[in-house]
């Protein structure tokens, strides 16, 4: 077969492949395209390229060594902040494909949604944060904007990875408060979110609810004994015990948490379909004009979902150990952070010379929110050696 003849086919595959999504879905053929102009590739979709230059970043590697709920060093069966990347993406595509939405743009959105998130997770973007109220502080949703827009230096003609529109647009709607920065009132964040972007925010929420409810069962902070009034576990556990009454405990966990999954997946598709369909929205511009989600929970199952979250936070997020560590990982990120603001000959060469593009506070919060947990523990007891040894003995 001529190579042109087989490139025709292959376009003309792809172009089959749109019109099968649904009329609100982003066709990859309508994206916005990228901010520096390329020759798109023949055999893959913008979005599919996307999805390959974010697993391919670096910013993506370090989430291996970044802390979900627990600390990396804790366990090697605790989720990372990778793994639950890849729970996401899994769970939107999974969303996307059975509302005819765009796999692909979920799935990009999806492993990108976290490149910004710093060391120790919440806790070091509650501390960058603080850090940095002078200077517009830290969010790391935009964070990882700015990381695939600026940071990542991997290409000969522009910064960053060159995603598409959509794509950046997925990443800074994900849910979040912040001051608008300049650099992002481009993208309308008054505006509704595509409905592939929507699928993220609730694939996050999926992916965090449930596996940091089986991580918490593991560690033995919590127990389902304590998890008897809290309905939505306490409804599948009940199945799981008269169904398969021979498992053994740690069986019965992991499969009930696998069955939360399935509700709040199963649920989502259904109500978001009939959400979709109730609004009689025909368009992905219909979609953005529209002043509120289309995908969402029932009420029934959102009503639930809350109680499971409130559990989690008074009785995983706010348990005493989990409390105490991150006492400690906010002391490592402020610690750094400010030596290198009082020393700032200390920085490699290569990052002091990212002050002429950006002030001195702004390269050190770049630098300190790229790290992962177990280089930031490194450099702790490298910078401070006289105090880290019991701190470290009481840390681990």
């Amino acid at each position: 077969m001529k190579s042109s003849n087989f490139l025709y086919k292959l376009n003309k595959a792809a172009k089959k492949r749109d019109e099968m999504l649904a009329p609100y879905a982003q066709k990859s053929c309508d994206s916005r395209g990228r901010e520096f102009k390329e020759q798109e590739h023949p055999m893959r979709s913008p979005f599919q390229r996307d999805r390959d230059r974010i697993v391919h970043s670096r910013a993506f590697r370090r989430l291996e060594y970044k802390t979900q709920v627990f600390i990396n060093h804790e366990g090697d069966h605790y989720r990372t902040r990778l793994t639950h990347t890849i729970e996401v993406s899994t769970i939107a595509r999974t969303i996307a494909k059975a509302l005819f939405l765009n796999e692909d743009l979920a799935e990009a959105i999806a492993l990108a949604h976290d490149v910004g998130h710093p060391p120790f997770g919440h806790t070091g973007e509650d501390i960058l944060d603080e850090l940095m109220h002078d200077e517009g502080g830290f969010e790391h949703n935009l964070q990882s904007l700015r990381i695939v827009e600026k940071l990542e230096r991997k290409y000969p003609v522009f910064k960053g990875l060159n995603l598409s529109w959509e794509v950046r647009e997925g990443i800074i709607k994900h849910r979040s408060s912040f001051d608008e920065p300049a650099f992002i009132k481009k993208y309308n964040i008054d505006r509704s979110p595509l409905l592939e972007a929507q699928i993220v925010d609730f694939s996050d929420e999926i992916a965090y609810t449930s596996h940091d409810l089986d991580d918490g069962l593991l560690s033995g902070l919590i127990d389902e004994r304590q998890l008897d009034d809290v309905t939505l576990w306490a409804e599948e556990y009940k199945k799981v015990k008269e169904k398969f009454p021979w498992l053994d405990v740690e069986v019965k966990r992991y499969y009930t948490v696998r069955n939360l999954i399935d509700v709040f997946v199963s649920d989502l598709i259904g109500q978001s379909y009939k959400n979709i369909i109730s609004s009689k929205i025909k368009s992905v511009k219909k979609i953005k004009e529209h002043p509120s989600f289309l995908i969402s929970f029932s009420k029934s199952l959102d009503k639930k979902n809350h109680d499971l979250k409130v559990f989690l936070m008074n009785n995983l997020y706010k348990h005493k150990k989990v409390v105490s560590k991150n006492k400690k990982a906010r002391k490592i990120i402020r610690d750094i952070f400010l030596y290198y603001l009082n020393n700032p000959a200390e920085l490699k060469l290569s990052t002091r010379k990212k002050t002429k593009e950006r002030s001195l506070k702004r390269v050190i919060c770049d630098y300190v929110a790229g790290m992962t947990d177990r280089y930031a523990i490194y450099l702790y007891k490298k910078l401070f050696p006289s105090k880290s040894k019991s701190f470290f003995e009481e840390y681990v």
